[in-house]
């Protein structure tokens, strides 16, 4: 029975009932050490009945750098049902489980040439998870998540954010007062974990009273009741184990934390038990996962045997469970039997472990525990053990390579190991330990490569801090020291990267050295490294080798080597600065696809980006909604704070076009806001939200507003980037409105230099629209006729639209209103299509002061597609192409559940019943 947990209970019942009605449901319970989480636990399992299925883990402090541990207990009661699973996410959870040949066990495992993607065994949990609740309802239990190791956190975390409608009640527990949710091991703590919480509180004295009353009966002194009740301060552990450890006329020492009270109550039970017991409870403590398998042989050889466990199963100390695991009534008192026992007993007992655990990474890691003195072939086994954790897209492996480096006997060799710590902790976005580590790797070598190396694990820190000149100037220095070429590449392209948010010239330098490289031919970096240049500088006014086809620049870097699509997603983005959206959207959708098929989802975001950029220039705005959405989703899954931002900022722009004033602000107030794991200086979607919010004023007749952003975007710091260089014509749309186009002036001119280096016809047609704007007045006829041929095959019709709105504005204020009509009625129609409904009203009201009435809104805007959401629309979308529930799962990462679920929501928006009425209505 629990007392003082009604708002508790009542919480878990609304998540166990969403679950029982289809709907998906996830809560985590926060409280300090004792509060009574795991009571909650046990009761909402009670609660389920046999409705729910029920799978249960809990996090061990001990196992917190063996990446899946956690998720491995978690899941494998479902390991029998991984053929449901789509291909790639299968391959990664077996890859992870160490399930497939060769895996984590020994070998080079199925993910062997490429880093698996720690998104995808996050998928491949949802997924997993939906598999087991296709029958009747799932409660996932997982205790202790402060404990979990980071891969396994992660992909709980990626799944609980994805759970929709497969009838699944996630339900975890964290303490608070100790170490972050995954921070265990070395992690910063976490920003937010964006789950659900419910704060455990102390209970009130009246219910403390009841419980302390049920634990030690009526007879409890009055006195040494009020004691208890003081020193309890409402914590139901203390509450029951205080009395049993102090006696009835004691107390725990004052002027401890609680915690440390409850330790030494637990070291008092455990010190009362026979030797051979203690020993067995060590043995238990140490080996983390309960096991009796392995705990009583391990046992054995310590000269213990099963009946020493009576005592403590007597006692209640600890209980052995069905599935033969040994579970600590508490796991304080795993924590309290470790801290009490003298080092070399631990080391004992470790190794006793390893002894009896088969080969793997689990035995390498008790006798990294118990090692007392360097060991090559241990150290050997460790890396082999962080090899392993990295390509299984797990966290760890920054500490194997730390533990490894601190058993390796020769000093080099230390060094070196040091140096892929400090690369790997970077990784996983551990930066204080990687940046650390780099400082005690430097210090030991005068090794160049190494210097460099370490250079660039200090920069990533940097970048990640928003410090972009120092990491920039890391990165130049690092790749500038006689390294390899190839190792010199990689360098520059993270330096490009860096460079491209602390300004134009250092853009430039990192170009003119990187097109100076001595790259052999045969290397998979030669063509990206061509490109880059070829595409980027003419843009910035610098001349450079002509720029190829993008498609053959990819196909000469796969032949040479290149991954693709990872190594091949900067052509994207290169390509569209020089406005060569055509190619960005080609290569952009193939790399996409590319990735859904081969689980490479981490890039996905950064592709989608550019995809989106380009659907949105090409004025498929519903595309660009639907792909940066999708996008937006993705990158938060995994944490990329950098596209968090611009997406988000991308999506505000696509909110201004049709006059979303709340949602656009909204958006882009996030896009600023959103800096990474640290401060940063600026928010990576800074440009585009700025141009979001311009755009907003500029469609809804604040000119003014719109100018002063403009202005400031276009002749700043981010001059240069894309979406700084596409809103020159609207600076100067504003600045004449408001009579002083002088302020667009030096804007206009880049912008003209650009668009003859893109060589593209609407880069032209923009070009001339804004000559025509700026004047003289006698020449603004031929400039906006000529304009609007070119926008003619130019597939770009917001843009055209807005063409033929200013030549109309001007024939109307020339008093030709005959001759503006028809323009202005075209543009009308247009910003009804596009549903930008600012320019449609701007149009409308022109017209109007023509003296023709205008049409009403046509009904392509009231289209009931339209009132889908951007996922309706996609999953509807790929019904329509005949794709089966589980297989547009798989290409969107949801549930076959989750994408039946808006599939019903979706055909009473589109006034059908069934998917075969899809292909008609889409």
């Amino acid at each position: 029975m629990l007392y003082g947990r009604e708002d508790e209970q009542a919480a878990v019942d609304g998540l166990l009932d969403a679950a029982r009605a289809g709907r998906s449901g996830v809560l985590l319970l926060r409280g300090e050490a004792g509060i009574g989480k795991t009571a909650l636990l046990d009761d909402a399992v009670a609660r389920a009945g046999e409705t729910f299925r029920v799978i249960r883990a809990a996090g061990v402090e001990y196992e917190a750098e063996l990446p899946y541990a956690g998720l491995s207990l978690l899941l494998a009661p479902g390991l029998d049902r991984l053929d449901a699973l789509p291909g790639p996410q299968r391959r990664a959870l077996e890859a992870a489980f160490g399930l497939a040949d060769g895996g984590p066990a020994g070998g080079e495992g199925v993910s062997a040439g490429r880093p698996a993607d720690r998104l995808l065994v996050g998928l491949a949990t949802l997924a997993l998870l939906a598999e087991l609740a296709s029958e009747q309802p799932l409660l996932c239990v997982l205790d202790d998540a402060q404990w979990l190791d980071r891969a396994s956190l992660d992909a709980v975390l990626l799944a609980a954010r994805r759970l929709q409608a497969e009838g699944v009640a996630l339900l975890l527990a964290s303490r608070t007062g100790g170490p972050s949710v995954g921070g265990s091991a070395g992690v910063p703590p976490e920003r937010g974990l964006g789950l659900p919480e419910l704060e455990v509180t102390a209970l009130t004295r009246a219910d403390a009273a009841r419980l302390l009353a049920r634990r030690t009966g009526p007879e409890l002194p009055a006195a040494v009741r009020d004691r208890l009740l003081a020193e309890a301060a409402g914590n139901p552990l203390a509450l029951t184990e205080l009395p049993v450890a102090a006696g009835p006329q004691a107390h725990a020492p004052g002027g401890l934390p609680l915690t440390s009270r409850l330790l030494i109550a637990f070291h008092g039970q455990v010190t009362g038990l026979p030797a051979a017991t203690q020993t067995l409870l060590l043995v238990a403590a140490a080996e983390e996962r309960g096991e009796l398998d392995v705990v009583l042989p391990t046992a054995a050889t310590l000269g213990v045997t099963a009946e020493h466990l009576a005592p403590a199963e007597e006692s209640g100390l600890v209980t052995v469970a069905a599935d033969r695991r040994i579970t600590f009534r508490h796991p304080l008192l795993r924590s309290a039997i470790l801290q009490r026992a003298p080092h070399h007993q631990k080391s004992a007992v470790h190794r006793a472990v390893a002894e009896v655990l088969p080969d793997g990474d689990r035995r390498t890691w008790h006798l990294a525990l118990a090692a007392t003195a360097p060991d090559a072939d241990l150290a050997d086994a460790l890396e082999r053990a962080a090899v392993r954790a990295e390509r299984h897209g797990g966290h760890g492996g920054a500490a194997a390579y730390e533990r490894a480096a601190r058993l390796t006997p020769d000093r080099d060799a230390a060094t070196r190991r040091l140096v892929l710590a400090a690369e790997a902790a970077t990784e996983e976005g551990q930066l204080v330990r990687a940046e650390a580590l780099a400082d005690e790797a430097a210090a030991r070598t005068d090794d160049v490569l190494a210097h460099a190396l370490l250079d660039q694990v200090r920069a990533t820190a940097h970048f990640w801090r928003g410090s972009y000149p120092t990491a920039y100037r890391l990165l130049l220095d690092a790749a500038g020291t006689g390294i390899d070429p190839s190792y010199a590449a990689r360098m520059l392209f993270q330096a490009f990267h860096t460079a491209w948010y602390a300004g134009e010239e250092p853009v430039i330098a990192v170009l003119d050295r990187l097109a100076a490289l001595p790259l052999a031919d045969g290397d998979p970096l030669a063509p990206l490294a061509r490109h880059l240049p070829a595409a980027v500088l003419p843009a910035l006014g610098r001349p450079a080798a002509p720029l190829p086809p993008v498609r053959e620049t990819a196909e000469a870097a796969r032949r040479a080597g290149a991954e693709s699509p990872v190594d091949l997603v900067q052509l994207c983005g290169a390509t569209l600065i020089l406005g060569r959206d055509e190619e960005t959207a080609e290569l952009g959708g193939e790399l996409v696809a590319e990735a859904r098929a081969k689980g490479t989802v981490g890039v996905m975001p950064t592709l989608q980006f550019f995809l989106a950029e380009a659907e949105l220039f090409h004025g498929r705005h519903r595309d660009a909604e639907l792909t940066a959405t999708e996008a937006l989703a993705l990158a938060r899954d995994t944490g990329q704070h950098q596209w968090v931002s611009q997406l988000t900022a991308l999506l505000a722009y696509l909110a201004a076009l049709d006059g979303r004033t709340d949602q656009c602000t909204e958006l882009a107030a996030t896009a600023l806001a959103t800096t990474g794991p640290q401060t940063a200086a600026t928010a990576a979607g800074l440009p585009w939200a700025h141009w979001a919010l311009a755009l907003l004023d500029l469609g809804q007749g604040r000119a003014g507003d719109a100018a002063d952003r403009l202005h400031t975007l276009t002749t700043g710091p981010h001059r240069h980037h894309v979406s700084a260089t596409r809103a020159v014509p609207d600076l100067v749309e504003a600045a004449v409105r408001l009579g002083t186009p002088d302020r667009a002036a030096e804007p206009y001119e880049r912008f003209a230099r650009w668009a003859a280096a893109a060589d593209r016809p609407w880069a032209e047609a923009l070009r001339l629209r804004c000559q025509a704007l700026l004047g003289p007045d006698e020449l603004a006829e031929s400039a906006y006729r000529a304009a609007l041929d070119l926008h003619e095959p130019g597939h770009r019709p917001f843009e055209q639209a807005r063409t033929a709105l200013l030549y109309g504005e001007w024939l109307r204020r020339t008093r030709r209103r005959t001759d503006a009509r028809p323009h202005l009625r075209a543009a009308l129609e247009t910003f009804d299509r596009l549903a930008a409904h600012p320019w449609a009203a701007r149009a409308r009201t022109e017209l109007s002061a023509t003296g023709t009435p205008a049409p009403t809104p046509s009904g392509a805007a009231q289209s009931p597609l339209t009132s889908l959401t951007p996922q309706e629309l996609q999953i509807a979308r790929l019904a329509a192409r005949g794709l089966t529930n589980r297989d547009i799962a798989a290409q969107l990462f949801l549930s076959p559940r989750t994408v039946a679920h808006h599939l019903y929501k979706a055909y009473p928006k589109l006034d059908i019943t069934s998917r075969t009425e899809l292909p008609t209505t889409l």
